[in-house]
């Protein structure tokens, strides 16, 4: 069913990132928890945009950061792919689920990692008890993520230390039993291979 008209302003609102409109829309009655027609709310498509004033009038609000839609993407999880330090700190307050699962059955820490977003991983890791150890679908966590699918370059090996100061098992093996130090060797990432062997 299509949204009604002061849902439709809400929606077009937030995903403008315009926060007047979003009050606007707000004052007259809209849906805080409005859906689009992917399932996606104001505040996931606010925080797709990074529209971090938005989302901090939608989260007062009450909106929900753990909404899913069809894709099973949240407000929350999409932080760890677009790596944004402020949206993450607008959406700490809200309470969000730090167990919920992307369609990849990954939480927010590991779409940051393989993308190298080191800021973003850094507070996360320091603001939040994330599970630094959470396997995906694939058998992977963010720590064989970010040596899979890195580059091996300077962004994946500061993460590879933030992990593994935080806890991250560094022989912790993917569903084939292959260790990140085993998938770094393999990749030629010597800098990744030396800080591995190190934490073992």
């Amino acid at each position: 069913m299509a949204p009604t008209p002061r849902n439709q302003r809400l929606l077009d609102a937030a995903r403008r990132g315009d926060t007047d409109g979003v009050r606007t829309a707000l004052a007259d009655g809209a849906a805080v928890e409005t859906r689009d027609e992917e399932l996606r709310s104001p505040l996931l498509l606010a925080a797709l945009g990074d529209h971090v004033d938005a989302a901090r009038v939608l989260v007062d609000a009450g909106a929900d950061p753990d909404a899913q839609d069809s894709r099973h993407d949240s407000p929350w999880l999409v932080t760890g792919v677009t790596g944004s330090v402020a949206m993450l700190r607008v959406l700490l307050p809200a309470g969000p689920d730090l167990t919920l699962r992307n369609r990849f059955g990954g939480i927010a820490l590991i779409p940051a990692c393989e993308r190298g977003h080191v800021e973003y991983v850094r507070a996360l890791l320091a603001e939040t008890a994330i599970d630094v150890d959470h396997v995906n679908d694939l058998g992977w966590t963010a720590l064989l993520e970010a040596v899979i699918l890195g580059d091996g370059g300077l962004a994946h090996a500061e993460t590879v230390e933030l992990l593994l100061a935080h806890g991250a098992t560094p022989d912790l093996p993917d569903g084939d039993g292959v260790t990140p130090l085993a998938h770094a060797e393999r990749r030629g990432f010597t800098t990744l291979a030396a800080l591995l062997r190190d934490a073992a």
